[in-house]
C-alpha cells in the first residue's frame, strides 16, 4: 500500500479551509483563501459557484479564536451566504445562529447549516468576481513561478 502523503505544515485553521474547499468542489464550487474583499477584511475562504454565487466561508480553531474576531459582520456585505467552519469539537452553540455553519477537517467537510441567502447586488457581484479571479490567478502564477510573483509583489 503506497504511503500517505503528509500534509504541509498548515495553521489549524488552514486545514479546516482545506477540507472546506475539497467539500466545496463536490458542490461545483471553486475556492480561493484568504482574499480581500476591501481594506481591513481579509476571508478565510471565498467560494465561486456554478450560477456565479459568492459564499464567505470564517474558518475558526478555537473558542478564542472566534470570540477574538470582531471583524466577521463586515464580511456579510461582500457575499450572498456566510457560513463558519469549525471542526467536530467546536461549542457550536457559540455562532450565531442566523449565519451557516459548516463541520469540517483537513480532507472533507459537511454543511450543517445552510447560511442565509442574502443576494449581492450586480455591481459588488461583478467587484468581487474580477477581485475572485484575479485572486486565483496570481496564486496560480505565484505556483509557477514564485520569484517573479514576489519581486512584484503580486502576494
Amino acid at each position: 500500500m503506497p504511503e500517505a502523503t503528509p500534509l504541509p505544515e498548515l495553521m489549524p485553521g488552514q486545514l479546516l479551509a482545506r477540507g472546506v474547499s475539497r467539500h466545496l468542489r463536490h458542490h461545483d464550487f471553486v475556492s480561493v483563501e484568504e482574499l480581500i474583499p476591501t481594506r481591513g477584511l481579509r476571508v478565510d475562504v471565498m467560494a465561486l459557484g456554478p450560477k456565479g454565487e459568492i459564499w464567505v466561508i470564517e474558518c475558526k480553531s478555537s473558542r478564542v479564536d472566534f470570540q477574538t474576531d470582531s471583524k466577521w459582520q463586515g464580511y456579510l456585505e461582500w457575499c450572498d451566504r456566510f457560513f463558519w467552519a469549525v471542526d467536530q469539537d467546536f461549542p457550536t452553540d457559540l455562532l450565531p445562529e442566523d449565519t451557516g455553519l459548516i463541520i469540517a477537517d483537513a480532507y472533507d467537510a459537511e454543511i450543517i447549516r445552510m447560511g442565509p441567502e442574502t443576494k449581492l447586488a450586480g455591481a459588488r457581484r461583478k467587484v468581487m468576481t474580477q477581485k475572485f479571479a484575479r485572486h486565483a490567478a496570481m496564486r496560480a502564477q505565484a505556483a509557477r513561478d514564485p520569484h517573479v510573483s514576489v519581486r512584484f509583489g503580486l502576494l
